[in-house]
């Protein structure tokens, strides 16, 4: 198994959004070329949906702080 589907691999809470963002590319890409171990392919999936799970929350605090400075901006 590669670094980024171990156990040791960089915890996802850790990761800035770019950082998850290259990484979850880089998982789809792999698991779209095929060729990898179904246990691999399960381990990738999985990290890919923590990889998106972490790009949504960096993605939703950036919409709060836009509205929050928007609401600022108006007041």
């Amino acid at each position: 198994m590669s670094e980024k589907t171990s156990p040791k691999a960089t915890d996802v809470a850790e990761l800035s959004y770019e950082q998850a963002r290259d990484e979850l590319v880089a998982v789809v890409g792999k698991l779209e070329q095929g060729g990898v171990p179904l246990e691999e392919s399960i381990g990738l999936w999985e990290r890919g949906e923590a990889l998106a799970a972490r790009c949504e929350e960096w993605l939703e605090g950036a919409r709060e702080r836009l509205d929050a400075a928007k609401k600022a901006r108006e007041q």
